[in-house]
């Protein structure tokens, strides 16, 4: 009842929020697990995990778009049911060299049912500051009439060229092994629910818009040694929305005790956006993935079908000692 009441609050807050710019995201969501769900935090096998992401976009266009992302978890803090986490994202955007600065601090609270199935709380409180210059921009007042004069007045009259707010961010994880061969993650989030002031006017009535996630991750174990990762993910923040999709095809050479070898490969549609092409390979606790956007929307003209370029690595540390698989060999006569 207590999940189900919980699940009913955050959709109906998430459907009804009055929305007002959209969030840092990235195209390999599943790589940078604390901008997808504060219930993520701690959803991995260990107990420390490192995820670093980059991202490089709209190169063709404009002036690159560049993000980064860096986030550390631990889990089984304080009590075993408890994970924590610390996440900074850095972005910044277009000719006026746009700055949005993000730390958060996070934690899930497990709530196990049973073998099979559990359910993780998380919630995210950090801050938020976003600056911006002016210098780099022209406007209509700096031309004269013939030419444009970048020494002329803009007849522009700035209040301020940075702003900074709080983030209150919440989210629900369910965890569940259909059989053993497919498990799934499952979850939805409410990111800026506090709805932060970011104008740079005095009366400063624009807020940030909140963001819905909704989210599944499966894994299917086909064989051995080939695994498949269907994704679907729905983000809302104001009036924009997407829907992406994403198949990934997992070959795993060896997976024995703590040795494990694999690459991936992968295909992602955005919706009215781009299609992306996406590969990785992961060695023993550590996991490399890359991506690359292409644009399928009205802005082809401009963006000549390029994107983004997108790279994220996770380090997982896992302190405890690996099982011990005893031999037993059997007599010859058997």
């Amino acid at each position: 009842m207590i999940i189900r009441f919980l699940t009913y609050i955050i959709l109906t807050i998430g459907l009804n929020l009055i929305y007002h710019s959209q969030d840092i995201h990235f195209s390999q969501f599943n790589l940078s697990p604390l901008n997808l769900n504060p219930a993520m935090t701690g959803a991995f096998k260990g107990d420390y995990r490192f995820a670093g992401n980059h991202r490089n976009q709209w190169s063709s266009v404009t002036v690159p778009y560049t993000t980064y992302a860096l986030s550390a978890e631990k889990n089984h803090c304080l009590t075993p049911p408890l994970s924590l986490g610390i996440q900074i994202n850095q972005d910044r955007a277009g000719d006026s060299r746009f700055n949005t600065f993000q730390i958060n601090t996070s934690a899930a609270y497990e709530l196990k049912i049973d073998s099979i199935q559990k359910f993780k709380i998380g919630t995210q409180i950090g801050y938020t500051k976003k600056n911006l210059d002016y210098t780099p921009l022209s406007f209509d007042a700096q031309y004269n009439g013939t030419i444009y004069d970048p020494f002329a007045s803009n007849q522009e009259n700035f209040n301020s060229n940075s702003n900074s707010y709080l983030n209150f961010n919440i989210g629900l994880g369910h965890f569940l092994k259909v059989s053993k061969k497919l498990e799934l993650q499952s979850g939805i989030a409410i990111y800026n629910m506090n709805s932060g002031r970011e104008s740079y006017f005095q009366d400063n009535q624009i807020g940030q818009q909140p963001r819905l996630a909704i989210h599944t991750i499966g894994s299917w174990r086909y064989s051995e040694k080939l695994l498949f990762h269907p994704t679907i993910l729905w983000l809302k923040q104001g009036k924009h929305q997407q829907t992406v999709l994403t198949l990934q095809s997992e070959y795993v050479f060896e997976n024995f005790m703590n040795t494990y070898r694999s690459v991936i490969a992968g295909l992602s549609y955005r919706n009215k956006d781009a299609l992306f092409l996406n590969a990785g390979y992961r060695l023993d606790s550590w996991q490399l993935g890359i991506s690359y956007d292409v644009n399928l929307s009205k802005l082809i003209p401009a963006s000549q079908l390029r994107g983004g370029f997108e790279i994220a690595v996770i380090y997982i540390i896992n302190q405890s000692p690996p099982k011990k698989i005893i031999h037993r060999i059997c007599p010859d006569y058997l």
